[in-house]
Formats: structure tokens, C-alpha cells, sequence
């Protein structure tokens, strides 16, 4: 089983050259940006896309770099290749990058459940990043994300065996289709008195309704992601599946319900999370209060605890609303939020990126 690399590659600099794939997208967009804003460990940054924006110009660094074709010569020279694109792109060239010697730090949901591809979130299990047969390393879903730096904190504390949530997913998450369809009911919505008749904003809506199954403005809609046996959906199976593989309980028992709810950028979830022993709020919230990648912010007396509005934009999972169950001692119920196009999706792949950079010869 292969460990770590033996032959990186680097830089005109000295330092390692990365590969952006998908620069052009939404998240290769917040990409870019997050490249700017953190620590300046690469050299080269290499920005590659679809061949119809071969050509164009994207500021990284401060640096306008021209965006090249995604190719097999592409890959030439790179020792990290951050993909963000569609499942298909990344299960055909994402093996191409790595038999170029490329560490893959994969964004799609391809090698996920792969046995042979660690699934990573660097505040709770960065260890895993040294294992890597396939030369891959995957990111998880932005739902995952969006409460699992917080939920691992305190499972290193209390031992979880059992979890409950129910996600209220921003329409970013389906992609820049999801946020036009929002915009466009809201258009359509704004300054009437719909909402207050059975079936009213459907039919002002009528087929507009995008990557959605009903309207999402002046809604919520009890479905994400693509149907799975016995009535559960994709996004749920992977906030379970994924859960345990990060966590590294294979066994944990997960219930969970995804929900789209009327907001452009940033997930929340409620967390039922029963843990091996009796907990009490104070530990949690100390716990909570300083574990790397969490803000606390409760104080529901006087209106504090996270909201998508207040979270969106920002890098952390922010975690309120800290109580212990009223029927159950070893148990805590919490609201989280996290903005699922940073920490939910490019800044994950950067600080995945980094930790392979930093072992990097």
C-alpha cells in the first residue's frame, strides 16, 4: 500500500505547483479567492477548465493567470491537483492527474465510499491524509461539512453512538442553477400576497422550479439529492455513510432528513447526538468554545445563535442553541451552520492541499 510520495516535484520557486481544476466554476470561484486570502505556500498555480474557457484570465494571488485546457499535459510538473467539477470529470481525470504524479484532493462525490481514497476533514482526522493508495484524497459533501468539525470535537470528548439531523441546505448547493431558480421565483413572488392559499405559489411559479422537485421561495422542501431505497434520498445517505467513515465508526447508527430551504449561501442542521456516557452543557460548550474550525455563539436570551445570514461568507461552523436532551442524560441537541461553499466545499480542499504540501519534500 502506497504512503506517501517519494518524488515530489516542485516549483520554479522551491515550493510545490497546484492545479485548480474547475477554476471557472462557483466553487473554483470561492477557490480562488481562499487561495488568495491564506498562507502563500505554492508556487505556480495552475488554473484549468473545459476547453471552452481555455483562454480566459482569472485573478489568484493578485496575479492575472491565463486558464488552460483541462489535458493530460496539463498535469505536467503538478504536485497537488485540487479538482472541483462534476462527478463524471473527476472519475475520468482525476486517476489521469495521479498516474502524473499529482496528489488528487477531490471535491466530487466519485471515491468518497472508496476504500482505497481517505475521506478528510483536517480538524478531525488529518491523519488520514498520509494513506492514500489511489493517490486520491476525497472531500465530503458540504452537509457533512457543515456539522462535522463541531459533532468530531465532541465525539473525541464523549464517545458518539448515535446521531439524528435535519439539514435546511442553502439553494447553492445545487449549483448556480439552484441560486437563478430562487432569484427568479422570488422575482415572481416579491410584493403579492402569495403564500396564503393552497397551491398559490405553484401556480405562480408554474415549471420554473429548476433543479428543484416544488417551489423553494416561500418554502421549504423536504428533498435533496436523487431517490434511494426506502424513500431516502443521496444527501442523506451521504451525510450517514460519510459521517461514519470520517468519524471511523463503521457501525454508528444515522438518521437523517435534508431539506432545501429559501436561502442563497450556507447550510444549517439540527444535531441530536447521543454520546457513550452522561454529558453536561458546560463541558460541551467549553469543548465547542475551543476546538479549532468552531465558533460558539449562544445565548438564545438574547438573541444570539447562528443564523445563515450571519454565517455566509465566513470560514467556520458555527454552533448555538447547546442543550442537553430533556429524556436522555447522554445526549445533546445543537444548531449549526456553515457556509457550504467555503468550509463546506473549497476551504476543505485547501486545507487538504496544504496538509499534503506540508510533507511534501
Amino acid at each position: 500500500m502506497a504512503d506517501l510520495r517519494q518524488d515530489a516535484r516542485t516549483g520554479r520557486s522551491g515550493r510545490p505547483t497546484l492545479a485548480v481544476v474547475g477554476a471557472t466554476g462557483a466553487v473554483g470561484t470561492v477557490m480562488l479567492r481562499i487561495l488568495s486570502q491564506r498562507a502563500d505556500i505554492w508556487g505556480e498555480i495552475r488554473l484549468i477548465a473545459s476547453p471552452r474557457s481555455a483562454g480566459r484570465k482569472l485573478t489568484v494571488r493578485g496575479e492575472e493567470t491565463e486558464v488552460a485546457a483541462l489535458t493530460e499535459e496539463a498535469f505536467d510538473g503538478v504536485d497537488v491537483a485540487m479538482f472541483d467539477v462534476p462527478d463524471e470529470i473527476a472519475e475520468r481525470w482525476a486517476p489521469i492527474a495521479a498516474a502524473k504524479g499529482a496528489v488528487v484532493v477531490d471535491n466530487s462525490g466519485v471515491f468518497r465510499m472508496d476504500p482505497d481514497v481517505p475521506l478528510v476533514v483536517p480538524e478531525v482526522n488529518p491523519h488520514a491524509v498520509r494513506m492514500r493508495p489511489r493517490g486520491i484524497i476525497a472531500n465530503p459533501s458540504c452537509t457533512t461539512l457543515s456539522m462535522i468539525v463541531a459533532l468530531g470535537a465532541l465525539h473525541a470528548e464523549f464517545g458518539l453512538r448515535e446521531l439524528v439531523a435535519s439539514s435546511y441546505q442553502a439553494v447553492s448547493g445545487a449549483g448556480r442553477a439552484g441560486v437563478a431558480t430562487l432569484r427568479q421565483q422570488l422575482s415572481l413572488v416579491a410584493g403579492t400576497e402569495l403564500g396564503t392559499g393552497p397551491g398559490d405559489v405553484r401556480r405562480a411559479v408554474g415549471d420554473h422550479t429548476g433543479p428543484f422537485p416544488e417551489p423553494v421561495a416561500l418554502n421549504v422542501v423536504p428533498w435533496a439529492g436523487t431517490a434511494r431505497e426506502d424513500g431516502w434520498s443521496s444527501e442523506e445517505m451521504k451525510v450517514r455513510d460519510e459521517s461514519r467513515k470520517i468519524l471511523g465508526l463503521p457501525r454508528l447508527p444515522v438518521a437523517v432528513t435534508c431539506v432545501r430551504v429559501p436561502v442563497i449561501t450556507t447550510h444549517s442542521l439540527t444535531v441530536h447526538a447521543r454520546f457513550e456516557s452522561e454529558v453536561t452543557v458546560d463541558k460541551a460548550r467549553e469543548i465547542l468554545a475551543t476546538a479549532p474550525g468552531v465558533v460558539l455563539f449562544d445565548n438564545p436570551a438574547a438573541g444570539e445563535f447562528p443564523t445563515p445570514a450571519d454565517v455566509v461568507g465566513t470560514d467556520p461552523t458555527w454552533v448555538g442553541r447547546v442543550r442537553r436532551a430533556l429524556d436522555d442524560p447522554t445526549a445533546l441537541e445543537l444548531f449549526v451552520c456553515g457556509d457550504n461553499l467555503r468550509k463546506g466545499s473549497a476551504l476543505n480542499t485547501a486545507q487538504i492541499a496544504e496538509l499534503v504540501a506540508a510533507e511534501l519534500p
